[in-house]
């Protein structure tokens, strides 16, 4: 059985091509709307605010402006304005229409925010229409629960906000993506190995660290709602102060990292310790170094660090879509879970 899920994970490399062709002939419209910006706001739930640490990660390190990640019941709870003047406000949705992400970027231009809109939900949808400008991805329509092409497509779109924001990155960089991914999604790696090793697990650590960091936490919740698994998404650097007492025979740990990274050689070093402690570590990307140092691993992608992310979170996917499967979960109906999530 094909599920609907391992459908749209190989949609990807086309919602990618689609959302490339879209959104790159827009980074004059996003720099100008953003050259009075001193920092960024991102404002996001869910999925889409792992996809917004990934764009916090990627401004501050190639864009050099401060970002930080918005608590929007400020907004919608407790209702306390704050001087959000020369902040580039940024709501990220899929949908476009989760109220409380409509509601606190409405919020954020009240306090004096220039904004802007990232969702698949086009440009009538509430989001975009509350948004100085809407970068609208185009993934097509998901219909599997947990988020994959409409999360890949963020991605996309954060790179093209850094590229307005004067990132020092190659633009071309971002064109390899989509075959990257397709490469990925024909060769993930040693995925039965790591099913298997985790079929019979009720829980797991995800960790990666700097860019790689969104990886992790979007591959503990898809675990966490398609599989049920207990599974805890933490940087590496969190996880040695202590957390890191639970990975044992039963705990076994999901580590990421991109090739060429700052942070490949800590997460090489913290494969060893896991191994050498008696516990499994599975391996994302990182190549060959990471490889060796945990007992299997699933590939990476050819791809800079600075764009990694969108297909570092592939073999996460399919993972999470094969365990599920295997079981005995439906992937892409998770129970209690719904497409839009709407909170107060």
């Amino acid at each position: 059985m094909t599920t609907k899920m391992r459908s749209e994970i190989a949609e990807q490399p086309a919602a990618l091509r689609a959302t490339l062709d879209a959104l790159l002939p827009r980074v004059g419209e996003v720099r100008a709307v953003a050259e009075q910006s001193r920092q960024l706001l991102f404002i996001a739930r869910g999925t889409s605010d792992n996809a917004a640490v990934y764009g916090r990660y990627l401004v501050e390190s190639h864009a050099g402006r401060l970002a930080a990640l918005a608590a929007p019941s400020i907004a919608t709870t407790y209702k306390r304005r704050l001087d959000l003047d020369g902040v580039l406000a940024v709501a990220i949705s899929q949908s476009g229409r989760t109220e409380e992400i409509v509601e606190t970027l409405a919020w954020a231009k009240e306090c004096g925010a220039t904004t802007v809109g990232i969702t698949n939900g086009g440009e009538q949808s509430p989001l975009a229409q509350a948004a100085d400008v809407a970068l609208c991805t185009v993934a097509g329509e998901e219909k599997a629960v947990p988020a994959t092409k409409t999360y890949t497509t963020q991605l996309a779109a954060l790179a093209v906000l850094a590229l307005g924001l004067g990132a020092d990155v190659d633009p071309d960089d971002l064109r390899r993506v989509p075959e990257a991914v397709e490469k990925l999604i024909a060769e993930p790696g040693d995925l039965d190995a790591v099913v298997e090793g985790l079929s019979d697990k009720p829980g797991v650590v995800v960790s990666g660290r700097g860019l790689a960091f969104s990886t992790a936490l979007e591959t503990a919740l898809k675990l966490k709602e398609a599989c049920y698994l207990h599974a805890m998404g933490l940087s590496y650097a969190d996880l040695l102060h202590g957390p890191i007492a639970v990975v044992d025979a039963d705990t076994p740990a999901l580590l990421v990292a991109a090739q060429n990274s700052p942070t490949l050689p800590g997460t090489v070093a913290l494969a060893e310790r896991v191994v050498a402690a008696g516990a499994a570590a599975y391996t994302i990307g990182g190549g060959e170094a990471l490889a060796r140092a945990g007992t299997a691993a699933l590939n990476g992608p050819d791809l800079p660090e600075w764009v990694a992310p969108m297909g570092l979170i592939v073999p996460g996917q399919l993972l999470t879509e094969a365990l599920a499967r295997r079981l005995g979960i439906d992937p892409d109906a998770p129970r209690g879970l719904n497409k839009v999530t709407q909170t107060d």
